[in-house]
């Protein structure tokens, strides 16, 4: 018996499912919108499935975790904030969901090797 296409197809959907969540849940945190991070228990509850086989659908399908798109996606949100405007650093980080600038520092050094600061400095004298 020949499996049905759907179900070949669903890790799919549920990668394309997770990047569009992924999108709406980032803009709604840049927008003020929310002031809560998502989860992989969150993006798996949206989809309605279990967080086990959210994480390792996703992991199948791209190679990675969800913790690494969420990740990459905050922290090119974070560069372009401290890029394109003087936003105090502590703005950035609550904007981003952190509750404390100093996990956010960690964060973003624990990536990109520098501090916040270092990097906007870094980039800024570059321009």
């Amino acid at each position: 018996m020949a499996i049905p296409n759907k179900i070949i197809s669903r890790k799919d959907e549920i990668t394309k499912d997770f990047f569009a969540l992924l999108q709406r849940h980032m803009d709604d945190i840049l927008a003020g919108h929310t002031d809560k991070m998502y989860h992989i228990k969150d993006f798996a509850a949206e989809l309605f499935i279990h967080p086990g086989h959210f994480s390792n659908t996703i992991k199948l399908t791209t190679g990675f975790s969800p913790c690494h798109f969420l990740e990459q996606r905050t922290l090119d949100e974070a560069k372009k904030m401290l890029l394109l405007g003087d936003m105090p650093i502590n703005e950035i980080s609550y904007k981003l969901t952190f509750n404390d600038p100093t996990n956010f520092t960690k964060f973003f050094k624990s990536f990109e090797g520098l501090t916040p600061k270092q990097f906007r400095k870094q980039h800024s004298a570059n321009t």
